[in-house]
């Protein structure tokens, strides 16, 4: 049955025990000195097996630039729809593919150059003193290193492997790739700098761009790469507009090579300039061609009509027939004039209209202006409607989707049909105009025909050329204003902070964040380790651990043996092992004087299960006491596991089972040992039945007989937490020390202990913690562990007893520095 004692384990809750956590911790430094080492050299590792990684930028502004050339006679006008759109536009641009072909293709950015380190390959562009310039029209060696090394200043060799009888050439003008046949596994051929190769799969040009003599017989790789993958690569540039200021773009690239960056970086925007100029003079170019065509023309019709009036001349009068008819002269030469410019502004409109409905790229309109049209409406809707069909084209390579064009062409579709009905308007007016124009002229021609038959052939022959050299001066004027606006435009994007390495732009690899990684690293893995130790270690680690579970009091502490033999205290007496034994001796005789008993003392030591040290104890305890000159005798009371009797080197033929069943008599089974003052009885042959031997009162007798002859009987018993051979021993025992071993006793083990002494099965019981190392590992407590020297400390033992050199080097040098 059952006692409430038995549930006394529910008195008492273990919280987690910090202080003890933080010590265990200390104690496996080692471990985390491991950790560390192995984080560390990891990180390091990292580090220099990755490139660094580098970030360069630029910043370019994008305004309205007014050429200070347009007047109200030019309005040669051309608008993007306004800053917004505009940097919306050129941040789509730098990004398009098409754009990035051209920079790709001038820079000739498809040819690597590389040099090879330990762990990766370097791009050493910019860096080598050359400059490889390929022959686009022909065939180059695809993704395969080319070695270059140079041999002098002027002559270079040329080596290529080629692991198969095939190889792939690119063409780049066409953008195109072919897979030709080797014949040979490898070529090496010596070149002049700066002279054309020409071999059937290397077209290329070598020229200097600094002194080679640092790379003088340096092998350097050069790899041409396909060209839609690298523009690829650099289609992820990094365009940001500035959201404080909308008119201002950053650009931003990321990579290992400085140099390259730098130049790529300014090359798109300097391609971004002249394209956006381009586009910018798209209305002047329309203009200038409009107006060449129409001059070609009219030089011809002038040449004729100033040939006729020239063999007019030679025949007649000419200073009495322009006497005659000046006044008709001047009146119909101007209004032939007004209707010429009325005749031109409705063919503008015409071809306008026919130009518009049958059309779909409107971005070679010529301006409205070159006709003498300076309705605003028409201009600006003209220009708008070049600039729509400049932006759709461009789209083709950056947008994506339909409803980006389908904006756009409803944008196109709306200004084109404001400006049909602009047109119309305009065209009605100049209409009437025209009939004007005509009545007039009509009505001079008719007094005109009243003249001289020759004053009116010289009227009509001079009239022809007056009008076409005022029609051809008009045009070579108007010519002349679109060149000057054209010369004078200006790029809307400026410069504001070009491209430059200056040093500084790391960006990766973050070495220091890794060494931060590193140590967080190596610190949490043990220490999660330890924390699982910790938590699910269930044994008895310190002093703490017995004190927080049990109130048996503690009689003393034992440190780990260092001798082969369990008998430490005589081979070595004066180590501080034997130390903390003749501790546990002055507080066992002190346990026995405050019994007031008499005579022989017994003491029985015992265990929870076997295995924690209890017959090293026993020896030892007696060994002490024997060395004291005390008679005292060992029984070996283990009736199942017998052990004392190979530390004295006798046997076990005979002892405590032949006296109990009463084969020998007691003085036939006492045995002496080679240590004075004491003997040892054996347990002797294993018995069927230990518990029921050690139950008779031949074992009554033996105690009582053995207390005449000796001051100390040592009962070295079973594990009360196996068997219950100690329990019945315990009535024969003045004071029990239960063995706790460090790292090894459970504590539920104590928790029964604490039952068993509750219902009294054990009395006068005191704990001796064996197996202490050290307290930096397992708890704290001076005095204790190895006695008072380890207690205080190296230097402070010296002279007092022989301390045992501990093993390990740092504990070893540690050791000798202090004894010194």
């Amino acid at each position: 049955m059952l006692d409430i004692k038995d549930f006394s384990f529910f008195e008492k809750q273990n919280s987690f025990d910090f202080k003890s956590f933080l010590i265990k911790i200390v104690s496996y430094w080692k471990w985390f000195l491991v950790s560390f080492v192995i984080t560390f050299s990891i990180a390091h590792q990292v580090n220099i097996r990755k490139q660094k990684i580098y970030g360069i930028g630029t910043t370019i502004a994008v305004k309205e630039e007014n050429n200070p050339f347009f007047t109200s006679t030019t309005s040669l006008v051309f608008n993007w729809g306004g800053t917004s759109d505009k940097v919306q536009m050129i941040s789509t641009t730098l990004k398009s593919r098409s754009h990035n072909e051209l920079v790709v293709d001038e820079l000739q950015f498809y040819t690597d150059y590389l040099v090879k380190t330990d762990y990766y390959l370097k791009d050493v562009y910019g860096q080598v003193p050359f400059k490889i310039t390929v022959d686009k029209t022909k065939g180059q060696l695809l993704e395969q290193f080319i070695k270059v090394k140079l041999i002098s200043s002027d002559t270079y060799q040329v080596a290529v492997s080629f692991p198969s009888n095939t190889a792939n050439l690119i063409n780049y003008s066409e953008n195109s790739i072919a897979n030709v046949p080797i014949f040979e596994t490898e070529v090496v051929k010596k070149f002049r700098v700066g002279q054309e190769v020409n071999l059937p799969f290397l077209n290329w040009k070598l020229v200097l761009t600094k002194s080679p003599k640092d790379y003088i017989g340096k092998e350097i790789l050069i790899r041409f790469n396909g060209f839609d993958e690298t523009v690829n690569t650099y289609k992820g540039l990094e365009v940001e507009i500035d959201s404080r200021a909308g008119s201002i773009i950053r650009l931003g690239m990321q990579g290992t090579n400085k140099e390259r960056m730098v130049d790529y970086l300014n090359a798109t925007v300097l391609k971004l300039i002249e394209k956006q100029l381009e586009q910018k003079n798209k209305f002047a170019d329309n203009t200038i061609a409009f107006i060449d065509k129409t001059l070609m023309r009219m030089e011809g019709e002038l040449k004729d009509s100033g040939e006729d009036l020239k063999d007019f001349s030679r025949n007649n009068n000419i200073l009495d027939i322009e006497d005659k008819g000046a006044n008709f002269k001047e009146l119909l030469t101007s209004n032939d004039i007004k209707k010429e410019e009325v005749e031109r502004k409705l063919a503008y409109l015409y071809s306008l209209k026919n130009y518009l409905n049958g059309s779909v790229d409107f971005s070679k309109l010529p301006a409205p202006t070159v006709a003498g049209i300076e309705d605003p409406n028409i201009v600006s809707n003209v220009a708008k409607l070049i600039a729509l069909s400049i932006d759709r084209s461009n789209m083709v390579y950056s947008a994506k989707g339909n409803i980006f064009y389908e904006r756009i062409d409803n944008e196109i579709q709306s200004v084109k049909k404001v400006l049909l009905e602009n047109a119309n308007s305009l065209k009605n007016a100049l209409q009437y105009d025209l009939k004007q124009v005509d009545l007039k002229i009509g009505q001079l021609e008719s007094e005109v025909k009243k003249l001289p038959e020759t004053n009116q052939v010289y009227l009509n022959i001079s009239r022809k050329y007056d009008l076409n050299n005022n029609i051809y001066n008009a045009y070579l004027q108007k010519r002349s204003e679109a060149s000057i606006v054209k010369a004078a435009n200006l790029s809307d994007i400026q410069f504001i902070d070009p491209a430059k390495d200056v040093g500084g732009g790391l960006l990766g690899p973050k070495t220091a964040v890794n060494y931060v990684l590193a140590f967080f690293i190596g610190f949490f893995i043990p220490l999660v380790i330890v924390f699982f130790i910790f938590f699910i270690s269930n044994s008895i680690q310190n002093i703490d651990d017995i004190s927080s579970i049990t109130q048996i009091p503690i009689i003393g502490i034992v440190g780990v043996k260092h001798t082969e033999s369990n008998l430490s205290v005589f081979e070595r007496p004066k180590s501080a092992l034997s130390e903390s034994f003749r501790a546990i001796r002055s507080s066992l005789q002190f346990l026995y004087k405050k019994q007031s008993s008499e005579g022989a003392k017994t003491l029985m030591l015992t265990s929870s299960v076997s295995g924690e040290g209890k017959t090293f104890c026993s020896l030892n305890i007696a060994t002490v006491f024997a060395l004291s000159e005390k008679k005292t005798i060992i029984l070996g009371l283990d009736l199942r596991k017998p052990k004392i009797f190979d530390d004295f080197n006798i046997y076990n033929d005979v002892g405590v089972v032949n006296y109990l069943i009463g084969q020998k008599t007691l003085e036939e089974v006492i045995q002496k040992t080679h240590i004075p003052y004491l003997d040892v009885v054996t347990s002797g042959p294993i018995p069927p039945n230990p518990s029921e031997l050690i139950l008779g009162e031949t074992m009554k007798e033996m105690i009582e007989t053995l207390k005449k002859e000796y001051d100390y009987i040592i009962l070295d018993t079973p594990p009360v937490g196996l068997v219950s051979d100690a329990l019945e021993l315990a009535q024969y025992s003045d004071v029990t020390l239960y063995i706790v071993r460090q790292n090894f006793t459970k504590k539920e083990m104590l928790t029964l202990l604490n039952n068993r002494t509750k219902r009294g099965e054990l009395n006068n019981i005191s704990i001796v913690f064996n197996g202490y190392e050290n307290k930096a590992k397992y708890g704290t407590g001076y005095g204790y562990g190895y006695g008072y020297g380890y207690g205080y400390g190296y230097g402070y033992s010296n002279g007092y007893h022989e301390d045992d050199e501990p093993r390990g080097f740092l504990a070893k040098l540690k050791y000798k520095l202090f004894k010194k």
